[in-house]
């Protein structure tokens, strides 16, 4: 364990910042014979809701220029199968275990949450980006009304830290931090995808079945950093950035912005490798600036 990386967030002691995103490890089996998990800081699981779900038709997954759209339609085995299957296998390893969610109502969100009460789990990751099935389909996390109540019914069903993953496609980011805020969050995390399409010339139809999708990679970055900063100028709960970090010296900036930790996702689709190498790249640059530990450059930005 590297006396520049250690961290603590939400409570929790974490080895290093860097935690592989949701939808995009899995539950770490598939990537153990890459990196072996010890190496990360934590990994947030595969988005996991109350019940199996098979996702959305494909094709699902569309490379695009400095990223992807993607359209999985939270595809899991279930919060009862992640329990007895998965966070038994995790618990062997040295890693913090985050637990993201979803789900398509109030109630459904804090049964979820309230089954991981008693587990091994060590934070909960809420996705607030779904659809909300009892106001039309739109997103939990675009009205910050709705992304309180969402907030205060988790919060009401367990004492493990939460943080509430906050969607990009609104039009104040900052307002939905302060909502999910004062309603009991422990923390957030910010940005998932952007909403985006593509259309097959050829064919005129969209290259997602779904039509849309979300947007990752590289691309989406410069928003996820501005987000992040906003955010952190607005409430005082702790932030875990994300949003197309692909090197240290992005996970760098994103904790300039304001970020405590950091995920990794797209990238690990490009380089598998690459969550180690922004842990290693981490550690040289504090060697490097003389830095005795990580966290000191939270936050550290100073605006014109």
């Amino acid at each position: 364990m590297s006396k520049f990386l250690e961290t603590r967030f939400l409570g929790v002691n974490f080895k290093n910042p860097v935690i592989a995103a949701s939808g995009t490890y899995g539950y770490g089996r598939e990537y153990e014979s890459i990196i072996p998990l010890e190496t990360l800081g934590g990994i947030s699981v595969k988005g996991t809701t109350l019940y199996e779900r098979q996702g959305n038709i494909p094709p699902r997954i569309s490379e695009t220029t400095s990223g992807m759209l993607n359209s999985v339609g939270l595809q899991n085995p279930g919060i009862d199968t992640f329990i007895n299957r998965e966070i038994p296998f995790l618990k062997t390893k040295d890693i913090v275990i985050v637990a993201n969610i979803a789900g398509s109502t109030v109630d459904e969100y804090a049964e979820v949450v309230s089954k991981l009460d008693s587990t091994d789990v060590d934070i909960i990751e809420v996705n607030i980006s779904c659809p909300n099935v009892k106001a039309g389909g739109a997103s939990f996390g675009t009205d910050p009304k709705i992304a309180g109540a969402v907030t205060r019914a988790v919060r009401a069903a367990t004492t493990k830290p939460i943080m509430l993953k906050l969607t990009p496609n609104v039009t104040s980011i900052t307002e939905i931090a302060k909502a999910v805020e004062a309603e009991g969050a422990d923390g957030i995390s910010l940005i998932n995808t952007l909403l985006g399409m593509r259309i097959d010339i050829k064919t005129r139809r969209p290259v997602l079945h779904n039509n849309v999708g979300g947007l990752s990679g590289p691309a989406v970055f410069p928003v996820a950093v501005r987000m992040v900063w906003e955010c952190a100028r607005a409430v005082k709960i702790p932030i875990c950035g994300m949003g197309g970090i692909a090197t240290a010296e992005d996970a760098v900036e994103m904790m300039m912005a304001g970020a405590s930790t950091i995920q990794v996702g797209a990238a690990i689709f490009a380089d598998a490798y690459a969550p180690k190498k922004i842990i290693d790249g981490l550690e040289e640059y504090c060697i490097r600036e003389g830095i005795g530990n990580i966290s000191e450059i939270v936050g550290a930005v100073k605006p014109h």
